[in-house]
């Protein structure tokens, strides 16, 4: 294989805020032909509903289901699926399904309430949303971790029903994900994708319920239909190429270094892979570990096309430069891969996740280590935050006054309501006033 050329970049030139402007952008405008027809789909399902959806399942996924009965696999169909897996695998499963479980029941929200000295009741009253719909890549693909993360920690926010919906291309399901969504706590499944399953879960159909909130990954007309069906109902987030930058102060292993880059490279020639470091000799280092392992990856082409497209080395003038930089970057994912990774992580404000120290690769987060791997992209972690049982609550705030506090809270909503001349919220408030002498 040719010679990776991956950009070098020197944060002391008078260029590099400019190169590395040109090296975040990522254009992810959806093609106008993509957009009209998403908007075609969306509008076809909610007018003729099942019918709509069978005739684009057959049409997009090449196989002929009768009525949607038959897209619809049962709770037995998931369990045989789980009891069927080679035992390693299901050990594994587990495993990982538990650590997320437990950390994500740290995350729950709770009601609350305080009382003032007039007796007056103030708090908030935290629900699960009533139904949450999770879509998964399907196929031939198998992404089970993609089910986990996203359910369970829909059912520890106590979500009563759950609707999974995956394409199954030529009628083809995939037992792994089935086996997941299991021990996830998945109730309903749907084997259907694409535009079409989006604008089902939005809008319903005579066969599958509407949902409040609908989260999961999918290809470009999967989240061009969230983007267009969101303010019906809720979406996660419109995710864009997977991300990784690593800072090291060049003690790691240059081949964990290369390998983590990899790691994230492999997904798609747009994904974004960056080195940060003050060791120019790691820095090169680096580089000749990624030239002797690029030829062993089975996606090399992937990873090539994305370290050359995407990808940086960056040398800068110390940690404490590193960490401005990470800040200005808002990574999806950042390890920290120092002999002494606290300190730095305490200047770090923006990050999806951020993995500490030498042994923290990133790829425990995608599967096991228990915190979600559905993480904000494309910088918007200066504004938002991983996937969680939050995302799965909504909070409804309570105001319950005494005859002393609708008093006092009266004749000050008063003076400000007619300020607005808001006659009618003032009188209302005014009403519940002593003297109604305001």
């Amino acid at each position: 294989m040719a010679s990776v050329k991956i950009r070098q970049m020197d944060a002391r030139s008078a260029s590099f805020q400019k190169d590395l402007s040109a090296l975040l952008a990522y254009d992810e405008s959806t093609d106008h032909e993509i957009h009209l027809k998403v908007s075609k789909i969306i509008e076809d399902v909610r007018s003729r509903g099942d019918e709509a959806v069978l005739e684009l399942t057959r049409q997009y996924d090449r196989f002929s289901p009768e009525n949607i009965a038959e897209l619809e696999l049962s709770k037995e169909r998931m369990a045989s699926a789980w009891k069927a897996l080679p035992t390693d695998i299901a050990a594994a499963l587990q495993a990982a399904a538990d650590r997320i479980r437990h950390y994500a029941e740290r995350q729950k929200l709770s009601s609350w309430t305080f009382e003032e000295p007039d007796g007056t009741l103030l708090g908030q009253k935290v629900t699960p949303l009533d139904r949450v719909g999770l879509y998964v890549p399907g196929g031939k693909a198998s992404y089970p971790s993609s089910v986990l993360m996203n359910a369970i920690p829909a059912k520890v926010a106590g979500v009563p029903e759950l609707i999974m919906v995956v394409p199954t291309p030529l009628g083809e399901v995939n037992d792994l994900v089935l086996a997941a969504a299991h021990i996830s706590g998945v109730d309903r499944v749907f084997c259907i994708g694409g535009a079409q399953a989006v604008a089902a879960l939005a809008y319903g159909t005579e066969s599958i319920p509407s949902v409040d909130k609908i989260v999961g990954p999918g290809n470009i007309f999967v989240a061009t239909a969230k983007k267009m069906v969101f303010g019906q109902v809720g979406i996660d987030m419109i995710a864009g190429p997977s991300e990784i930058l690593i800072i090291s102060d060049g003690g790691t292993d240059p081949d964990w270094i290369a390998m983590d880059l990899f790691s994230q490279a492999e997904h798609d020639e747009n994904a974004q892979a960056i080195l940060i470091t003050h060791d120019a000799s790691h820095l090169r280092a680096v580089l000749e570990s990624i030239e002797k392992l690029l030829p062993q990856m089975e996606r090399k082409a992937v990873i090539k096309a994305s370290l050359e497209g995407r990808g940086a080395l960056i040398l800068v003038d110390d940690l404490n430069a590193a960490a401005d930089l990470v800040n200005r970057i808002a990574p999806e994912h950042l390890e920290v891969s120092v002999a002494e990774p606290e300190p730095l992580v305490e200047k770090i404000r923006h990050a999806g996740a951020i993995f500490m120290g030498r042994y923290t690769a990133e790829p425990l987060g995608d599967y096991c280590a228990g915190p979600n791997h559905v993480l904000p992209t494309s910088g918007t972690a200066r504004f938002s935050s991983p996937l969680g049982v939050y995302d799965f609550q909504k909070r409804s705030s309570l105001i319950n006054c005494s005859p002393q506090g609708a008093d006092t809270l009266g004749r000050i909503a008063s003076i400000l309501a007619r300020g607005e001349s808001l006659t009618a919220h003032a009188r209302s408030a005014e009403f519940r006033v002593s003297d109604r002498k305001v």
